[in-house]
């Protein structure tokens, strides 16, 4: 677990090394790893980047103490930003497509943001296009933007990637991380080539995402239920760095689901559908290794788990597929 010596100044300061644990699952010469990002005090791995861009902001002097963050967000990214900006002393507001988890928006409130809601079928390209409108409407107001803001990979280029390497005391052969705002992928991804130039490198996204199409992969575009990552639009998606990415893998939302109760049933884990989809990548890389298939520079494959399944409850995403696809639509 994570460990904690000493007292923290304040809740920023328990954002981060998270435990990395080895799954049961897979190949018994391969292992596999994930990190476990519900350490993280709100729950995410999303806690990274909002530390790390309102520190930077107020840095750079973008934005002052008394200031406000506006923020388009799913619910984890609203309720990291939310925890620094508290600390900081910094105002949130969020503008949030209705059709994600309500525990998300409850804490988000929780936490003192405003919530403004964009209709489902308007999505995140409008709840982005609101977030600049009304920033440009106040005064000492910032996007930070992390779909296009590369503070977003930055934290995890000095966070994540570091931990997940000095754990593993440099030997990392397969790197498997879902794909969302890319920054995750893209800053543990460029940490590790910097370090290991031969590890291979998958980005996860849900059939029916078309991240792919930015490796010229054929991907057709339909509807997901995976919440978290895939895209549907790569327009917007300047983070994703092609060099660093050696495939994109492609996860059903039924192998997803299956694999969610599979972690929680077989080893412990209450992970919600993004973890599912990187496990269930992260075990077939592992069976490509052990045939032969993949080489790579080390028998061992890292993902990473961004929250919990607590967050998604309400879209019963520990009930049989059916009901959990009835939910979300």
């Amino acid at each position: 677990m994570t460990i904690h010596e000493k007292p923290a100044g304040s809740v920023l300061e328990t954002v981060g090394k998270t435990p990395l644990v080895e799954l049961a699952a897979g190949p018994l010469d391969v292992q596999i790893y994930a990190k476990l990002e519900t350490f993280n005090p709100g729950g995410s791995v999303k806690d990274r980047i909002g530390k790390y861009m309102l520190e930077k902001l107020l840095e750079r002097g973008e934005i002052s103490p008394g200031g406000t963050v506006i923020e388009p967000t799913a619910g984890n990214t609203g309720i990291g930003l939310a925890i620094a900006a508290n600390v900081l002393g910094l105002n949130a507001i969020f503008m949030v497509p209705e059709q994600f988890s309500r525990e998300k928006h409850q804490l988000m409130r929780a936490l003192g943001a405003e919530i403004i809601s964009i209709p489902s079928d308007e999505g995140m390209k409008r709840a982005i296009e609101r977030a600049h409108e009304l920033a440009s409407e106040m005064e000492n107001a910032i996007v930070p933007q992390q779909f296009s803001n590369p503070l977003n990979a930055e934290a995890h280029y000095n966070t994540t990637g570091p931990e997940i390497y000095h754990a593993l005391e440099g030997s990392v052969g397969a790197l498997v991380l879902g794909c969302g705002t890319v920054g995750t992928l893209t800053g543990t991804a460029r940490f590790m080539r910097e370090k290991i130039s031969d590890i291979y490198v998958a980005a996860v996204e849900p059939e029916g995402s078309v991240f792919g199409r930015l490796l010229g992969q054929d991907s057709e575009e339909a509807e997901y239920n995976i919440e978290g990552i895939g895209t549907h639009d790569t327009s917007n998606k300047e983070l994703f760095e092609t060099e660093l990415v050696d495939e994109v893998i492609q996860v059903s939302d039924r192998n997803a689901h299956s694999e969610v109760k599979r972690l929680a049933e077989e080893e412990g884990h209450l992970t919600a559908s993004s973890s599912g989809a990187a496990s269930w990548a992260a075990i077939q890389t592992a069976h490509k290794i052990a045939r032969g298939e993949l080489e790579v520079p080390y028998n061992n494959v890292v993902t990473l788990f961004p929250d919990s399944g607590e967050r998604y409850l309400s879209n019963n995403i520990y009930a049989s597929y059916e009901e959990w696809v009835s939910d979300e639509e």
